[in-house]
């Protein structure tokens, strides 16, 4: 065996060797993928993070010594290799060249081999791309030295680097906050940490800096960005998790639009430099109401059409009680609907349900009629609803009938999986939007009490709209604007962010009509309102959560692909088997007892 070599004299990776390097001389280090050995010749394929590099062994040229090293080769092991590049030689054009390859053009004729550390047969290949997620998650450092998650590394890497880039040329400082604060039971369920030092008291980790930056505005830091690590104790789902990177932006003396344009050069630098993608000269903006009554959700996905039609004025004059006694009545048009069977449409009332309705009332256009499902209710008002819905022959209608809440819901969700059952072609790759004027306030659906839709400390769109905030009447405080936006593209909320509010008797305000009390006010957010009586400046912001990001870029499904060591669907870390219990003296050490029934 050869001297080992040492990673740092590396010359080239696998990856990026080209014909123009043909007659170099290289050191290439990496892992033994595919392997064949034709007696006096082995042929390798040596993969690093940038690529693989086909590697031959000829005794004639490495010597038998080497060759025969080379024939006990096995896959995963971990080698480097001397050699040099040459064109790649085969009896056809096929062999010449491997197009698969971005080295195809060329070889390496080895003249030396280090075995840095052999490894045992591995769970599952490499270049398996049907392994499941459970045992590429149990063994993730192997299935990171795929191409793909390579690739995913790199492109997230590019990215980082793009808006650190972006925002240092536009005067941001970058600022690190701290992963250990108190608990602020108005948001999600925090993540609880025990203090040693103060028995009984807990720390929690943030779930965002948002407090922090809006406490760096009051103390000056104009200009302030993070790349913050979050924590939200929810149950995962594919495109969250519970601990997640968001980018943290936040600047003082700015109108909503002046944090639009910077978070639009950010997601622009970031598009062109990862994927060579450009952005719209300016995305458009959507308000709330309008994504909301049109397309049902307010991350609207559009590329695609089928937008919902308000016809709750047309049910009203039917004698379908379904559509007559109910608050609001909307459909969307599926495009040659008309083919699904009644097994698929009867399959889309029963998955309906799911999202609250009753169900799924449906209809098709034959020969300038409605036919089937509640075309005899509707037969008065057909040509009306023809004309305001633009539907043809060929086509289904499919209406929801409830609360407006539920309508919205359903439809907005049933356009998307329409969408998907059907392979609606997407208009454009990247379909970008800015959902603004957001609702002040919002009510829970199962408490009835009212909620913030963004979060307690977005500035309201309107000054006049303070005094409003006294009333008693629900309805008077569900009708109140906020300065807040959501960057949208591809029906997915990258981020969200808002003009905070900068005065002490506006937030005091705010929060009281909330029904947070005086005591809670100063319990869960003293610091806050303590910081505002300071001279705070106006002040706005947004977060851009960076795994969601990378995600929509690269057109993937699961966020857990974008995150080197993700959790499970079920929060669990199948590499380190966390969470795992801890043995009472350390439970003691932080004063705390478990009261979880533990199986023995």
């Amino acid at each position: 065996m050869s001297q080992a070599l040492s990673p740092s004299f590396r010359s080239h990776t696998c990856g990026q060797l080209r014909a123009d390097d043909i007659g170099s001389v290289v050191k290439l280090a990496g892992w033994v993928g595919n392997y064949r050995d034709h007696g006096n010749l082995v042929f390798i394929d040596l993969r690093d993070r940038e690529g693989i590099t086909q590697v031959t062994f000829d005794a004639d040229l490495c010597g038998q010594d080497v060759l025969e090293q080379a024939r006990k080769l096995r896959g995963e092991w971990c080698i480097g290799v001397d050699g040099k590049v040459i064109k790649r030689t085969g009896k056809s054009d096929e062999d010449k060249k491997n197009e698969k390859l971005a080295t195809g053009e060329i070889e390496v004729m080895a003249s030396s081999l280090t075995v840095f550390s052999e490894s045992p047969t591995p769970p599952f290949q490499i270049n398996d791309p049907k392994v499941n997620e459970e045992r590429r998650l149990e063994s993730r450092y192997l299935d990171l030295r795929r191409p793909k998650m390579q690739e995913i590394l790199r492109t997230r890497s590019k990215a980082m680097q793009a808006i650190r880039r972006v925002l240092d040329d536009h005067g941001f400082l970058e600022v690190e906050t701290p992963y250990l604060t108190r608990a602020t039971p108005e948001g999600a369920r925090d993540f609880l940490v025990p203090s040693r030092l103060s028995p009984g008291a807990f720390y929690a980790l943030p779930q965002s800096p948002q407090i922090f930056k809006q406490m760096l505005m009051v103390g000056g830091c104009d200009k302030y960005m993070q790349i913050a690590r979050c924590f939200r104790d929810e149950d995962p789902r594919a495109d969250r998790q519970a601990e997640f990177t968001q980018l943290d932006l936040e600047m003082s003396f700015v109108t909503q639009e002046d944090v639009l344009a910077v978070t639009e050069d950010v997601v622009r630098a970031v598009w062109r430099e990862t994927i060579g993608e450009d952005l719209p000269a300016q995305i458009p903006h959507m308000t709330y109401d309008e994504a909301v009554n049109k397309y049902g959700s307010d991350r609207p996905d559009l590329r695609f059409d089928m937008p919902l039609f308000d016809v709750t004025d047309i049910g009203q004059k039917t004698d379908f009680k379904v559509f007559s006694a109910a608050p609001m009545v909307k459909c969307i048009v599926v495009d040659g609907g008309a083919a699904m069977t009644r097994k698929e449409t009867d399959s889309l009332a029963d998955w309906a349900k799911g999202y609250g309705a009753k169900g799924l009332a449906v209809t098709k256009v034959v020969d300038g009629k409605l036919d089937t499902g509640v075309a005899k209710f509707l037969e008065p008002v057909t040509a009306e609803l023809l004309e305001r819905t633009g539907a043809k022959d060929g086509d289904l209608l499919a209406f929801a009938a409830d609360r407006p809440r539920i309508v919205h819901k359903v439809l907005g969700e049933l356009r998307l999986k329409i969408a998907e059952d059907r392979g609606i072609a997407p208009k454009t790759k990247f379909a970008w939007t800015w959902v603004v004027d957001f609702p002040a306030f919002d009510e829970d659906v199962k408490t009835g009490r009212l909620t913030y839709t963004h979060h307690p400390f977005t500035a309201l769109a309107d000054e006049a709209d303070v005094e409003k905030l006294s009333s008693t009447d629900k309805a008077t405080l569900l009708g109140i604007k906020s300065v807040g936006y959501d960057l949208v593209v591809n029906g997915s909320e990258l981020g969200g962010g808002s003009i905070r509010i900068h005065r002490y008797d506006v937030q005091k305000k705010v929060l009281a009509a909330l029904g947070i009390d005086e005591e809670r006010q100063q319990q869960n957010f003293g610091f806050l309102l303590e910081a505002l009586k300071f001279g705070a400046p106006p002040h706005g912001g947004i977060a851009l959560g960076l795994d969601r990001v990378i995600m929509v870029l690269l057109g993937l499904d699961n966020i857990r692909d974008v995150i080197a060591f993700p959790k499970t669907q079920s929060g669990t870390d199948l590499l380190f088997d966390a969470p795992a219990r801890v043995d009472d003296a350390q439970l003691a050490d932080v004063h705390v007892k478990s009261i979880a029934e533990v199986d023995e």
